[in-house]
């Protein structure tokens, strides 16, 4: 059996799915920011994915750009984070109110 396209876009799907509802019901801030980062690294299978199906060399060098805003998305996620931890005391957005005060 072969892969095609479609395996690949369903295995995306799937995985973006899994990213997609870790971030809209945790409430953990670290949970949700890995469930983002779940989601990065779907849409790049994709992007892969169809740059293999299209013999297209242009796709796989947009992957390097999507690890790098993967690398940057954590880099000031976590700095963000240990921020609002230091200032909030919990890592729970529900008890964080930081616009508020």
């Amino acid at each position: 059996m072969t892969l095609t396209l479609q395996h690949y876009l369903v295995l995306a799907v799937a995985i973006f799915a899994v990213g997609a509802a870790g971030a809209c019901v945790r409430r953990n801030i670290l949970i949700i920011f890995m469930s983002i980062q779940v989601m990065f690294g779907a849409a790049m299978l994709a992007l892969c994915a169809f740059a293999r199906w299209n013999l297209l060399p242009e796709g796989k060098a947009a992957i390097f750009f999507v690890i790098a805003v993967m690398s940057a998305q954590a880099a000031v996620g976590l700095v963000l984070l240990v921020a609002a931890f230091r200032r909030c005391g919990t890592v729970f957005v529900d008890e964080m109110r930081l616009l508020r005060d």
